[in-house]
């Protein structure tokens, strides 16, 4: 593997709701861009105090069924001890323990090497903030 690093800010709009934004897209395109056919590693990282990302299968329902499987385990309601924003953001800000703030990825011959059903995803609960930026850094 070379030492070549290449890194990118993607804005993504998440709107006002609960959501879990594809990303895989965003990531082959840029992979196009700057891997070359090179062996290495993609790593996806999200700058915030209130998202994660996730690799997980879409469109089948996990998706809604990771949003609700937070809300049960996240309630929004008044028990958090970090109060500001919306009713029950202090969930928000434990969100990244459960979903990690970042991934990495291995790519070969400059593909995203990903199983058949997943794909790259921003999780975002916080109602307060719908603008992300997603760091995609590739090292090869």
């Amino acid at each position: 593997m070379s030492d070549r690093f290449t890194t990118r800010i993607l804005h993504v709009t998440t709107g006002s709701g609960e959501t879990v934004a594809d990303l895989t897209r965003d990531c082959e395109r840029f992979l196009a861009e700057v891997a070359d056919g090179r062996d290495g590693l993609l790593n996806v990282f999200v700058p915030h105090a209130t998202a994660g990302v996730a690799i997980i299968e879409t469109g089948a329902g996990s998706d809604d069924d990771l949003l609700a499987a937070l809300r049960d385990l996240l309630p929004a309601d008044d028990r958090w001890r970090h109060r500001h924003g919306s009713p029950g953001h202090g969930r928000d800000h434990v969100l990244p323990a459960i979903v990690p703030p970042h991934a990495t990825l291995p790519v070969v011959e400059g593909r995203l090497e990903l199983g058949t059903w997943q794909s790259v995803c921003l999780v975002d609960t916080n109602k307060d903030n719908p603008d992300r930026r997603v760091r995609l850094s590739f090292l090869g």
